[in-house]
């Protein structure tokens, strides 16, 4: 099979040609799928965002300026269609009061502990609001303000979110830890 740039694909399925979409899908899927994971629930939901994901990309596809990297671009659709998919679901990001501070040291100490798969299961456990705030700021690197305006919440409560998805992290990462070493 001949392996082509991705300025030569996307030329391509503008052109309407499904085996450069499936080339273009193939190459890129895999990335998407992490993308989609980190904000999903479950499988299911990740799967359902990846589909969406390509759906979204395909039909926008003359949009991308080729300014940037196509990667970069796609990885936004795949964010801007999770945070879509977290709005429709109605769920609400709590403002509330964070009570407990642990000790960054032990967090640290802890994470050195535990492998990427046991650390992307316990950020999939955190509740919706921490986990896409974490995602969007600690992963993506999108800024409170940004978040704040794709969320439709104050800059006050992303960074209350991001504080509170850290400490429910160090306080799983802790318990793992005391697991793990007995």
């Amino acid at each position: 099979m001949k392996k082509y740039s991705d300025k030569e694909l996307i030329r391509r399925c503008l052109k309407n040609k499904s085996d450069a979409q499936r080339m273009l899908y193939e190459k890129h899927s895999s990335m998407v799928y992490t993308v989609c994971y980190r904000y999903a629930k479950n499988v299911e939901d990740a799967n359902d965002l990846l589909q969406e994901t390509f759906i979204n990309v395909f039909s926008n596809l003359e949009k991308f300026s080729g300014s940037g990297s196509f990667e970069g671009w796609v990885r936004r659709v795949a964010v801007n269609c999770a945070i879509r998919h977290y709005q429709k679901s109605e769920r609400r990001i709590d403002d509330g009061d964070i009570d407990y501070s642990p000790d960054a040291q032990t967090y640290a100490d802890a994470i050195d502990h535990l492998s990427a798969e046991e650390i992307m299961h316990q950020i999939n456990q955190l509740p919706d609001g921490y986990r896409i705030v974490f995602n969007m700021y600690a992963i993506e690197g999108y800024s409170h303000k940004e978040i704040a305006e794709h969320l439709n919440i104050s800059e006050s409560s992303s960074r209350s979110q991001l504080t509170r998805a850290r400490v429910a992290l160090m306080e799983k990462v802790g318990a793992l830890k005391k697991v793990k070493l007995g």
